[in-house]
């Protein structure tokens, strides 16, 4: 399986920092607690000098998503949602090891973070303009179909594991027990996103208990490959 940005990614948003790391064998009853305390703590200091708006790599996603069309402050990226929800409620709900990690990593560092089942996507996986005809699972099991032009995670199988880059992930390829085999996709717009992105990998690297390969992708080498690792 290869994971990509399409051409026209790179092209419409050259300021793009993609940081991706695939792990296999990965333990679902490790304790996270202190990294999510730690991130928790970042984002609560960064939050105190005010809200995320402001933060630079929220008004660099701000920026991508008014380019695509979408009205930044109703089409929110992932680590705005997480950063407002945490903001108002002061943490945020545990939902399984793996997926905390994600979004801890996340609001510490205010840069939007997929974690994927592997074993959940068919064939390469593509960051493109949708079709319309691919498939998306919503969290609570809906299907839909993306509009045409819009940018997805799409698979081989036509099937679309995120709807508006990294608005909307996809029910089908979340995290779930019996996970064991997860990529991790980290995606930063902002001046100085590429050195973010190498330090929010080294972070994750250390706290997961499992083989852990990544890579920084750029323009002029776009692509990672995740070989097969699961035996059985």
């Amino acid at each position: 399986m290869r994971f990509r940005h399409s051409p026209q990614v790179w092209s419409t948003f050259p300021e793009l920092s993609c940081g991706v790391l695939h792990a296999a064998g990965v333990d679902p009853t490790v304790d996270v607690g202190s990294f999510l305390a730690r991130q928790a703590a970042a984002a609560r200091a960064r939050l105190a000098a005010g809200p995320e708006g402001g933060f630079p790599e929220i008004q660099a996603w701000r920026r991508a998503f008014a380019r695509m069309g979408l009205p930044p402050t109703r089409y929110r990226c992932a680590a705005e949602s997480l950063l407002r929800r945490f903001r108002r409620d002061g943490e945020l709900p545990r939902l399984h090891p793996l997926v905390d990690l994600g979004n801890a990593l996340s609001i510490g560092y205010a840069v939007p973070v997929a974690v994927l089942d592997v074993d959940r996507i068919a064939g390469d996986l593509t960051v493109r303009p949708a079709t319309g005809a691919e498939t998306y699972l919503t969290l609570g099991g809906d299907p839909e179909h993306p509009e045409p032009d819009e940018l997805i995670f799409a698979d081989t199988a036509g099937r679309a594991h995120s709807r508006r880059w990294t608005h909307r992930q996809s029910g089908w390829s979340a995290v779930r027990d019996g996970t064991g085999e997860v990529l991790v996709v980290i995606e930063a717009m902002h001046d100085g996103g590429a050195e973010t992105v190498r330090r929010m990998l080294a972070e994750l690297t250390t706290v997961l208990v499992a083989p852990a390969r990544t890579a920084v992708l750029t323009a002029d080498a776009p692509e990672f490959l995740v070989t097969a690792a699961r035996a059985g």
